[in-house]
């Protein structure tokens, strides 16, 4: 279902701890890290759209979170013609996503990454709200900066505003922003589920775009 501009509607979620730290999850069998996301049906409002890929994604549902805010309008992102099959080209842009900031009312222990036969992720983390961009895919990078900066506001107030986006910056360690955990910091739930024969890679740099989620055609698997 493509708009007549050739973007396919798409939700996107930033989940929330009680620290607002950010639910990040490594698509399954690649090292990309990202948020969970996926494609509105024909019949679905965003909303519906957003809690089918919640719990088809990492396992909750409605009652164990809270709908903090929404994007406003639609943020879209153009994908690369090398990862559209070539029947596709010349009709299909990318994507326009509405992007909701949830709170988790209920437990580490609710999410499962196993909710359906066909598990999106294998692993997964809370990480600082504000993520490094550099080990999110670069075509989807303008979007996660604009979709973190306007749900920002929404934060509760004792949110520590440290903001790792750009390369180049640096955290108080003194490390690169561009790694994705400072030394010391890894959180690893004991209470998370993975896929049988799934490991938690702690490691997202050199991310790949192993999913374009929600395309109508793609050369990568998803």
């Amino acid at each position: 279902m493509l708009d007549r501009d050739g973007f396919r509607p798409n939700v996107g979620i930033i989940l929330l701890n009680q620290k607002n730290q950010v639910f990040w999850g490594k698509r399954i069998r690649t090292h990309s890290w990202q948020f969970p996301q996926g494609g509105i049906d024909r019949g679905e409002t965003p909303e519906q759209a957003m809690f089918r890929e919640l719990h088809e994604e990492v396992g909750l549902l409605p009652n164990h979170v809270r709908v903090v805010a929404r994007t406003r309008d639609w943020l879209r992102y153009e994908v690369p013609g090398r990862y559209i099959r070539r029947d596709a080209r010349g009709h299909y842009k990318g994507q326009k996503q509405i992007w909701y900031l949830l709170q988790l009312v209920g437990h580490d222990w609710d999410l499962n990454l196993r909710a359906t036969n066909h598990p999106e992720f294998d692993a997964w983390r809370w990480n600082d709200y504000w993520v490094p961009l550099d080990v999110v895919v670069e075509f989807k990078r303008g979007v996660y900066e604009m979709a973190l900066t306007e749900l920002a506001r929404f934060l509760p107030r004792h949110e520590q505003r440290n903001r790792y986006l750009r390369s180049g910056m640096r955290t108080r360690e003194g490390e690169h922003a561009g790694t994705m955990f400072r030394t010391g910091s890894m959180l690893i739930n004991p209470g998370m589920e993975l896929p049988p024969g799934a490991s938690f890679d702690p490691d997202p740099q050199n991310s790949v775009p192993g999913e374009l989620d929600g395309l109508p055609a793609v050369t990568t698997p998803r």
